[in-house]
């Protein structure tokens, strides 16, 4: 659930534009906190989702890897799947009371009969409940919105389809007091092996997926320690992997407290899949199920025509057919399941974590792993201190001098505030030598060049930056998530074989593969978090749009400000209005001036003409480098058709050949009901062996390393081994020396199991010592 907290502080009111002063409850944090105790999620779990799920207090999904160190923090707050319907009750009115003893409310907030009031009328709260999820979150929003009626807190029972709902939780000021809570589901994303980019989207203020959405003009939820924090650990600015582990904790019971987004429960997805047209099994995530994977691998038996196809459908419900614009620029854009499922498939990112062991693995570039070097100390301040020293010919582009500039680097000057600044003797914390990107060809049928890697970077710099109070070329939300991280690049030499070498300030030291990563270089110039990409003359024309105007006269923008119109890569109008300033740039052979010395006249000018040609062939304006394109989109039928492109870097069955492994699946985790801890505990561990992606399975023999991690009071892990005892059996040994230590009570036990450099399996269980 979203909770919108305005003005989240004492004394809790602010005026609405029609003159009302209205008190929100939700503006208290201890309410919000105690929302927690008022929920019953195993009733949810079982009564609702009829056991489909399981209950979920953080955004980091049960099961996955290391995700358990999350989890383990609201048991620390006292925190459980049943809730205390009579604890939070208490706590609510205790955290109402004080809000009415404060002077400003004085006489106007009390209690009168079954709910509390403001100067007379009900203190309400605005839910909105997705009635287009009649079997999950509407029921879910109906028993919420009893509990907290119980609580005296009146509730306007908003029961809106997608549709409405996505428009106003999203694309709405708080201050409009359309909702004060809604209904959200977010689907997994990804299998993953770190979890700081989940602790910054849904709980950091500058992410942009918080109440206001750093929409400029509206009123934002803030929390510039969270925002500090997660920008850390998310962009690698922190010396140790226990610093890391330390800030992810902080901001993840920080934002358990702060309680503005409340996690109820994980669903389980089911999916179905009609065997007999597939040769082979398709790719899958581990962690997320049919994904874009499972599209890209699919082997299908042809048709009675020779076609080979795959139909796909995905159940939608009432309302649009997608939630939010295709914007390939703003932080808004594809930010729906619907959405992602179709363009994932269509566009490829420089790198991506692995469908089965989430590492990050190489996909349009080439590293080896020896080319990485990192070199950092703890400077005066206790923060990283690169040791790199940057080569002088590496470039930055300056957004204020409109030029590429070497003995440059964007940085933090303080105060929140980032600027250019002149230095001879630069340094990094990590260095990429000999980056190769994989070219190849747009969707268009024109090639992929250095112009299109190198206008990226100044697209970033350009939207991210606000030169002078009349720059046009500015997105506030864009720039909360991308200002912070331009400082990460202290420059890139272009090779004269035509390969990289970047310097960046990014230190992982859990993890090089991700270092390598986070040192690539792509053609991607916008929507962060989102796997889209489009060629260089698209953004162009929609950055015009945005900053000069549209033939049809639509004021368009990067974000979903309800005044003005998103840009939108399929829906027809935005189309044409591509299409138009895609003719102005032929008729001017204009070239951007930032990439002048990467693209001639000629070459642009080809560049816009087939752009046209896609978009009139196509109906839309989504030109990627991924394995297929959009070749039909019909929005009367609810239709979108992908076609192979043909012209790419990859085989057909290249990914499905290179992810084949062997990985290991826990059956069941025999724990005592009891024990004492004057005695050794075992713990038993069915174990079996599963090809990936056939999903064949047999016991598993004596190579698998399995683990059995106590929690300990304090948060600290105490790992045992576990032996190998029979095929499929495994079995951890808890000695009583070290039981007879801890104090009798409930403790958490996390099993792992793993045969090489994949993704462990993982589950927990609860062991319970006297």
């Amino acid at each position: 659930m979203l909770l919108n907290p305005i003005p989240n502080k004492a004394p809790y009111t602010f005026q609405h534009k029609d003159g009302r002063t209205i008190f929100n409850p939700l503006a208290i944090r201890e309410v919000r906190f105690a929302i927690n105790w008022l929920i019953d999620r195993k009733k949810i779990v079982d009564e609702i989702l009829l056991g489909a799920g399981d209950p979920a207090l953080t955004a980091e999904t049960p099961g996955q890897p290391g995700t358990y160190k999350f989890n383990l923090i609201p048991a620390k707050l006292g925190m459980s799947a049943r809730g205390n319907e009579k604890k939070a009750i208490d706590d609510i009115d205790t955290a109402m009371k004080a809000a009415a003893d404060l002077p400003e409310n004085k006489g106007k907030l009390v209690k009168a009969g079954q709910f509390w009031n403001y100067d007379g009328s009900p203190v309400t709260i605005r839910f909105i409940i997705r009635v287009d999820d009649p079997t999950g979150r509407l029921l879910e929003g109906r028993y919420i919105a009893d509990q907290l009626e119980k609580a005296s807190l009146k509730v306007e029972r908003l029961e809106y389809d997608r549709s409405k709902a996505s428009k106003l939780a999203y694309s709405g000021d708080p201050a409009a007091w359309e909702w004060s809570m809604y209904t959200e589901g977010w689907g997994a994303g990804a299998t993953r092996a770190w979890w700081d980019v989940s602790i910054s989207q849904m709980y950091a203020p500058y992410y942009g997926y918080m109440p206001g959405g750093m929409t400029d003009g509206f009123w934002n939820y803030e929390n510039k320690e969270i925002d500090e924090i997660a920008k850390k650990n998310i962009n690698g600015w922190f010396l140790t992997s226990d610093e890391y582990w330390e800030g992810n904790m902080k901001v993840q019971e920080m934002a358990l407290k702060e309680a503005v987004r409340i996690y109820v429960c994980s669903q389980t997805q089911f999916y179905v899949a009609n065997k007999a047209r597939f040769n082979n099994n398709f790719l899958y995530g581990l962690g997320d199920g049919l994904n874009h994977w499972s599209i890209r691998s699919a082997d299908v038996k042809p048709n009675e025509n020779g076609e080979k196809v795959l139909r796909v459908t995905q159940y939608s419900a009432r309302g649009g057919l997608f939630m939010s614009s295709w914007d390939p620029v703003g932080v808004d854009g594809f930010s729906d399941v619907y959405a992602s499922a179709i363009v994932e498939a269509c566009s490829d990112p420089s790198t991506f974590e692995s469908p089965n062991s989430a590492k990050d693995t190489p996909l349009r570039v080439k590293y080896d792993l020896k080319n990485v070097e990192t070199k950092v100390v703890a400077g005066k301040d206790g923060k990283p201190d690169g040791q790199i020293v940057v080569d002088p010919a590496s470039l930055i582009f300056n957004s204020k001098t409109k030029k590429w500039e070497t003995g440059v680097e964007f940085k933090d000057i303080g105060n929140g505030k980032y600027d250019y600044v002149k230095n001879a003797a630069i340094k990094s914390y990590s260095k990429l030598a000999n980056l190769q990107y994989l070219y190849g060809k747009w969707h268009s049928g024109q090639p992929v060049t250095l112009a299109d890697i190198m206008y990226s970077t100044v697209f970033a710099y350009e939207w991210a930056n606000k030169d002078d109070g009349n720059d046009k070329y500015y997105d506030e939300a864009y720039a909360s998530q991308y200002q912070s991280t331009l400082p990460i690049s202290k420059g890139t030499v272009l090779n004269k074989d035509g390969t990289f070498t970047t310097f960046y300030d990014f230190n992982w030291p859990m993890d090089k593969d991700r270092v390598a990563a986070s040192g690539t270089v792509s053609p991607k110039a916008g929507n962060p978090g989102r796997q889209t990409v489009v060629s260089f003359e698209i953004y162009e024309a929609l950055a015009k749009m945005v900053a000069e105007g549209s033939k049809s006269g639509t004021h368009y923008s990067f974000s979903n400000d309800p005044s003005m119109t998103e840009v939108d890569v399929i829906n027809p109008k935005c189309v044409a209005d591509i299409s138009a300033k895609l003719q102005e740039f032929v008729d001017a052979k204009y070239v951007p001036d930032s990439i002048k010395q990467w693209l001639t006249a000629d070459q642009a000018v080809a560049r816009y003409k087939a752009a046209i040609k896609f978009i009139d062939t196509y109906g839309n304006a989504y030109i990627s480098n991924g394995p297929f394109y959009i070749s039909k989109v019909d929005y009367a039928n609810n239709y979108i058709e992908l076609s192979a492109f043909r012209d790419y870097p990859y085989k057909s069955n290249y990914w499905p050949v290179a992810f084949k492994s062997t990985i290991t699946r826990i059956d069941d985790v025999k724990v005592p009901a009891i024990a004492q801890r004057t005695a050794d505990v075992k713990i038993d561990v069915a174990l079996s062996t599963m090809t990936y992606p056939d999903n064949t399975a047999k016991p598993a023999d004596n190579k698998a390393k399995v683990t059995v991690t106590i929690i300990m009071p304090d948060n600290t892990e105490k790992v045992y081994t576990a032996k190998f005892v029979s095929a499929g059996a495994y079995q951890a040994v808890l000695p009583a020396k070290d039981l007879g230590a801890l104090k009798p009570g409930v403790y958490t036990v996390v099993v792992q199991s793993v045969l090489s450099t994949e993704a462990p399996a993982v589950t927990p269980a609860a062991l319970v010592l006297f």
